[in-house]
């Protein structure tokens, strides 16, 4: 295959104005590091390649793993037209545009057209639709990135024509040959005597990000003074003042991740409004995404508060889409309301164990009948055969309260929520016991 961006790649690589994570930009699948899982021999997206195929796809992964990197090696691997444009300052005028030349480019070339949109995420529902054609019919190949989980952020008839590729953060090993390429590799860099002290520092703190390494490696670079005999020894010191920060020991995908947000989430079912903002803010400052700790929440207003507070899940909510509409840094003001919140509510997870106790028995009990009295009627046939007999419409009865049966007849006498005694939910337990003790179960 031709490579399209041989000549890009050579200018690039020239200009010594360019951020050193462009000028040694991977120039083919080969030199790409990172994503074995899509890229070695007899991996989805290479044996995609190698067939001759292109369908659309978004890249979902964190910044800095190559999503850019890898639309442009598959545009030059199928030798398509490329277009780049990225969702914060593209509309629907540009993505027209591209649309347009695609389809001349289709009816007198035959070529097709890739038309890479980064962050796609960012794109409104109307944004998105105008792309819903193009795709379908085939004139353009989107490729989309997103570092927010698709399934929520893109649009469903659009998400079901695409192939959704996660991409992971760099690992160490990845990292090292990034960074051993980079030195030997760029013209600029290859030409110094470079060592760096703390290798394993400089990796903490770019988080599995490319990009991030190469940029700090580089501002590292600036900050040191050379020997006299032009070497340069990059310390500890120089890591931290290129990063503009002293490092938060929380790895996004490792350890930290788990344990911080783990302390996180018990400390606000242990109702302690104090430690819970305290590991929000260790997250935060590690570089978390704000989605993932307002997600967390909802689940958790859910499953520990419950209908103890109904509120909190309302609030969690709303804090997700409150913190979509502005963003960091305001954002955390949003999350440690909701977090302070929910620590003070009354606990109860009386709905969590009722969903896996009915999940345990649907699961060990499969297809129990519905009774006769509570099934729907629609022929008459139906009717016939007894369906809906004698079912008892509550709203016609004191109360609002019939005293009927609903579960199938091997767990009638079930009991799967068990309502508390705290907040709201003591309302509802007595209410329900009233009711219970007119049943016959």
């Amino acid at each position: 295959m031709s490579d399209l961006f041989s000549k890009e790649k050579v200018q690039s690589s020239k200009n010594a104005s360019a951020p050193l994570a462009e000028r040694v930009r991977p120039k083919n699948l080969n030199e790409f590091v990172g994503q074995d899982h899509l890229t070695k021999p007899d991996k989805p997206l290479r044996l995609m390649l190698e067939n001759g195929e292109i369908a659309s796809m978004i890249f979902w992964g964190p910044p800095g793993v190559g999503k850019t990197t890898l639309a442009r090696l598959v545009a030059q691997y199928v030798q398509a037209e490329y277009h780049q444009l990225n969702a914060v300052a593209a509309g629907v005028k540009d993505v027209r545009k591209v649309i347009a030349r695609a389809e001349k480019n289709l009816k007198f070339t035959g070529k097709r057209t890739i038309l890479f949109i980064d962050e796609i995420h960012r794109f409104n529902k109307a944004q998105q639709d105008a792309l819903l054609h193009s795709v379908e019919e085939g004139i353009v190949t989107l490729i989309g990135a997103t570092t927010e989980n698709p399934s929520f952020e893109v649009i469903s008839p659009l998400l079901s024509r695409c192939q959704v590729y996660v991409m992971d953060s760099l690992n160490k090993d990845a990292l090292n040959s990034i960074l051993d390429h980079a030195l030997a590799a760029d013209p600029i860099l290859s030409k110094r005597k470079i060592e760096i002290a703390d290798r394993e520092f400089l990796m903490l703190l770019s988080g599995g990000d490319a990009r991030k390494l190469l940029n700090g490696l580089e501002n590292a670079i600036r900050l040191t003074k050379p020997a006299g005999d032009g070497s340069v020894i990059i310390t500890k010191q120089n890591i931290e003042e290129a990063f503009q920060r002293k490092f938060t020991l929380y790895d996004k995908e490792g350890e930290q991740h788990f344990d911080i947000i783990s302390a996180f989430i018990k400390s606000m079912r242990g109702s302690d409004p104090d430690a819970a903002v305290y590991w929000m803010a260790r997250m935060l400052d590690g570089g978390e995404d704000p989605k993932f700790i307002a997600r967390r929440m909802i689940v958790l207003a859910s499953e520990d508060i419950g209908n103890a507070d109904p509120y909190a899940l309302t609030l969690a909510a709303s804090c997700f889409t409150a913190i979509d509409y502005i963003g960091m840094p305001e954002a955390r003001i949003v999350l440690a309301q909701t977090a302070v919140y929910l620590a003070s509510c009354p606990k109860s997870n009386a709905s969590y164990r009722a969903i896996e106790d009915a999940w345990n028995d649907v699961r060990n009990l499969p297809n129990l009948p519905v009774p006769l009295h509570i099934r729907n009627a629609p022929t008459k046939l139906m009717d016939e055969l007894g369906y809906g007999k004698e079912y008892k419409y509550a709203h016609d009865f004191p109360g609002h309260f019939t005293e009927q049966q609903f579960l199938p007849d091997n767990l009638k006498k079930k009991l799967y929520y068990k309502p508390t005694e705290l907040g709201r939910e003591k309302d509802i337990r007595e209410r329900l016991n009233r009711w219970w003790k007119n049943k016959q179960r």
